[in-house]
């Protein structure tokens, strides 16, 4: 078995989620008492999303080409990173490691085209649904990607930090993504 390493802790409300779907999936796969082999560095997200809104990526790069330095010398086979907003950087932090870093854009996208869709609606932090790290990543594979309008991305993203990264699950938001 491999040994997967993680980048979490952005928040870490969506690493908890890869690390329980990761070892349900071993489980699944493998029986018995397996479970995923891996290592975390979980970083702080209160100092990640200042940077965030700061426009401050550099240093925020920075921070994961650490992380993924020391989960490498850790003796990870290849890297996840636990949230969507930062493969924003993540050419320049595969350009620092020698492992892998399996890029979830990728990942979505094959799964979108194991369904036969051709067009996707795109739902994230306004980095994620404005800046081309993703979508571009998703149009590659020749996907016709659709984001909301402004104002609907403004609601996405406040939904996001100010309760999706806190762990609240609120009703009324989930009927505003549906609206959306």
């Amino acid at each position: 078995m491999k040994t997967i390493g993680l980048i979490g802790g952005m928040s870490w409300e969506s690493s908890a989620e890869y690390y329980r779907i990761i070892n349900e999936t071993v489980k699944e796969k493998l029986g018995g008492l397996h479970s995923a082999k891996c290592i975390m560095y979980s970083l702080d997200f209160e100092e990640i999303e200042k940077l965030q809104h700061r426009g401050k990526w550099k240093e925020a790069t920075e921070l994961m080409i650490d992380a993924a330095k020391r989960i490498e010398k850790g003796g990870a086979d290849f890297i996840l990173i636990c949230t969507n907003t930062m493969h924003k950087m993540a050419d320049e932090v595969q350009s620092n490691i020698k492992i892998p870093l399996l890029h979830i854009a990728d990942a979505t996208a094959e799964k979108i085209i194991s369904k036969g869709l051709k067009k996707v609606g795109l739902l994230g932090t306004k980095f994620t649904m404005e800046e081309d790290f993703y979508k571009g990543r998703l149009s590659k594979f020749g996907l016709d990607v659709i984001i909301p309008e402004e104002d609907e991305r403004e609601i996405i993203h406040s939904i996001i930090y100010k309760e999706l990264c806190l762990g609240e699950i609120k009703g009324s938001s989930k009927e505003k993504f549906k609206k959306i």
